[in-house]
C-alpha cells in the first residue's frame, strides 16, 4: 500500500488494516489503528508506520479512544519466512525479554548489528524498541485487569527498574502506571488493595493456577469473521486427557490446557465466542474471552502468544477469503465459512511428538511421564512432557531427542524449510508428520493440501494453501487428530 491507500483506509476507518499499519497526527502527537472513530486528521499532518513501536520512536503517544497497542498482530509476520519476520515472531514469545538482543540474534544465526540493522530499515524500530512496546502493553493489561502493586508490575512486564517503566509508561500513554489503572476504574490503594490480593492469590507477583481463581481477564482480538465452531470441534476432539479439555456445549463453550513456559507453568483458558445480536452471519464480536494463570507474571506475554498462534487470531481473513473464493472448487466453501482459520499450536515441540505418536500415543506419553503440576486446575493435572523426558521412549524418543539435544530446532523464530529437512532425518519421522509440523507447528500459512486429483493445489491458492487444506478438511467432515490431508 501506498500513502494515499493508507489514508484512504484511515478515512473510511476500515478495521481490515488495524495492526497491519499506524498512523500518528503531528498536531496531537498521538498515534492511532486506521478505524479509530476520531475525526479524520488532514492528510498532511499524518504519518505513517508499520509498527506500533515505530511511532513511539518517533515520539508519538498511544491513542486512548482505539487503542491501537491492543490491535491483533499483523498476519505479515506468519507469511514472511526471512530473517524479519522470524525475528517478529520471537520478539513476541519474549525473546529479547529473556535472552535479550544478542540471544535474539544468536537464535537468528546472524550478529546484533545485522538484526538492529535490518528491523530498524523496514519496521522503523529495532528489536529493544519492538520489546519495549509490547513491555508497555503487556503493563497497561496488568495495570487494568489486576490488583498488583505497581512495583510488581514492572518487573512482571520485563522492565529492568521501576524507573524505566515509569519514563516508559508515561511516554507513551500519557499517564502515569497510577494514573492509567485509575482510568480504568481497577485504581485500588490500602486496604482494598490487600483484600484483592487475598482474593486473586497474588503474592510476590505469582498467580497459582488454581481453579478458584478467576486468573488474569483478556480480550484476544481478532480482525473480521472468525469461524469459532471449527476451531472448538477441532480442539475438543484433540484434546489430550490430564493437559486440556473442552467443555460446555456448542456456543459456550470453554478451551482450557496447562502450559509449559519459560518461569513456571501455567493454565490458560478461552471461550467460544457468539456472533453479536443482528450481526451479519459468520461476523463475531471481534474478540475472544480468555483468563490465563501464571506460575509467574513474566510469563504473560508469552502465554498470550502462545494462544493466539494457537488459534490463529493474527491473520487475514479479508486477503486470504479473496484469494480462496476466486477458486471454483473453494468458492462454495468460503462462502459457508468466512473467517475459517488454520489452527496452530501452543508448543510446536509437544505437536511435533503428538503427531509422531498419534492420539493414543499422546495419551500415554502424558501418562507415563507428564510432569503433574502443582496446583491441579480441575481435570488439568499434568503438563504435556518435556523432549528431555521422552528420550527413552520407544516410539518418542528418536524425535524427543533431536528435539532436546537441538538437531531440530521448532522455537517460533525457527527457519521452516530448515526444521523440515531436519525432521526427515529423525528416524520414524514421515513427509507427513514433517508437513504438518511445518503447518501447525510452524505456523506456516502456505503448505500444500492434496486436492482431489491429488495435485498438491493450484498456484493461485498461494499463499495461502494451509487455509484451503483445512476448507477441503472441514468440507469432508474431518476435524481433528487426523488433521489436513497432505
Amino acid at each position: 500500500m501506498d500513502e494515499e491507500t493508507r489514508y484512504e483506509a484511515v478515512a473510511s476507518r476500515d478495521a481490515r488494516f488495524d495492526g497491519a499499519f499506524f498512523f500518528a497526527v503531528e498536531t496531537t502527537g498521538i498515534y492511532c489503528r486506521p478505524s479509530c472513530p476520531a475525526v479524520t486528521p488532514k492528510r498532511k499532518n499524518v504519518r505513517f508506520y508499520p509498527t506500533a513501536a515505530a511511532a513511539q520512536r518517533s515520539g508519538f503517544r498511544a491513542c486512548r479512544r482505539c487503542r491501537p497497542d491492543a490491535v491483533p498482530g499483523s498476519a505479515e509476520w506468519n507469511v514472511r519466512a526471512d530473517v524479519v519476520g522470524r525475528a517478529m515472531r520471537m520478539i513476541g514469545d519474549g525473546v529479547v525479554d529473556r535472552e535479550g538482543v544478542p540471544g535474539l540474534a544468536g537464535r537468528l544465526g546472524y550478529s546484533a548489528r545485522q538484526v538492529q540493522r535490518q528491523l530498524t530499515a523496514e519496521l522503523g524500530a529495532g528489536p529493544v524498541a519492538l520489546a519495549r512496546a509490547q513491555r508497555a502493553h503487556t503493563a497497561r493489561t496488568l495495570l487494568q485487569t489486576t490488583a498488583l502493586p505497581v512495583t510488581e508490575i514492572a518487573f512482571a512486564a520485563g522492565f529492568a527498574s521501576v524507573r524505566q517503566f515509569n519514563d516508559t509508561i508515561r511516554q507513551i500513554y500519557a499517564r502515569t502506571p497510577s494514573g492509567l489503572r485509575a482510568e480504568s476504574g481497577s485504581g485500588m490503594s490500602g486496604t482494598t488493595r490487600t483484600r484483592a490480593m487475598s482474593r486473586t492469590g497474588a503474592t510476590n507477583g505469582r498467580l497459582p493456577a488454581a481453579p478458584s481463581l478467576a486468573g488474569i481477564p483478556l480480550r484476544l482480538a481478532y480482525r473480521g469473521a472468525y469461524a469459532a465452531r471449527e476451531i472448538f470441534d477441532l480442539l475438543a476432539e484433540e484434546a489430550v486427557p490430564s493437559v486440556e479439555e473442552v467443555i460446555g456445549e456448542p456456543g459456550a463453550r470453554t478451551y482450557r490446557r496447562t502450559l509449559r513456559l519459560p518461569h513456571g507453568p501455567g493454565v490458560v483458558s478461552v471461550d467460544e465466542s457468539l456472533p453479536r445480536a443482528g450481526s451479519a452471519a459468520g461476523v463475531r464480536s471481534g474478540w475472544l474471552e480468555a483468563r490465563i494463570h501464571l506460575t509467574d507474571l513474566r510469563d504473560l506475554t508469552t502465554a498470550v502468544q502462545r494462544l493466539r498462534r494457537l488459534l490463529d487470531l493474527d491473520a487475514d481473513p479479508y486477503a486470504v477469503d479473496e484469494r480462496l473464493a476466486a477458486d471454483p472448487l473453494l468458492a462454495p466453501l468460503v462462502a459457508a465459512r468466512p473467517g475459517l482459520r488454520a489452527p496452530g499450536t501452543a508448543d510446536p515441540e509437544e505437536y511435533a511428538l503428538r503427531v509422531h505418536a498419534g492420539p493414543a500415543g499422546a495419551r500415554r506419553l502424558v501418562a507415563a511421564y507428564g510432569e503433574r503440576v502443582e496446583r491441579p486446575c480441575g481435570r488439568l493435572t499434568r503438563l504435556f512432557p518435556a523432549p528431555a523426558a521422552l528420550m527413552d521412549d520407544p516410539v518418542a524418543g528418536p524425535l524427543a531427542t533431536a528435539l532436546a539435544d537441538g538437531t531440530v530446532r521448532l522455537d517460533s523464530g525457527a527457519s521452516r524449510d530448515e526444521a523440515e529437512r531436519a525432521l526427515l532425518t529423525v528416524p520414524g519421522v514421515t513427509a507427513r508428520t514433517a508437513a504438518l509440523v511445518r503447518m501447525r507447528g510452524l505456523g506456516d500459512p502456505d503448505v500444500a493440501p492434496s486436492a482431489p486429483d491429488g495435485d498438491p493445489g493450484p498456484a493461485p491458492w498461494r499463499p495461502w494453501r494451509s487455509y484451503a487444506a483445512w476448507h477441503l478438511k472441514v468440507r469432508g467432515g474431518q476435524t481433528g487428530s487426523s488433521s489436513p490431508q497432505l
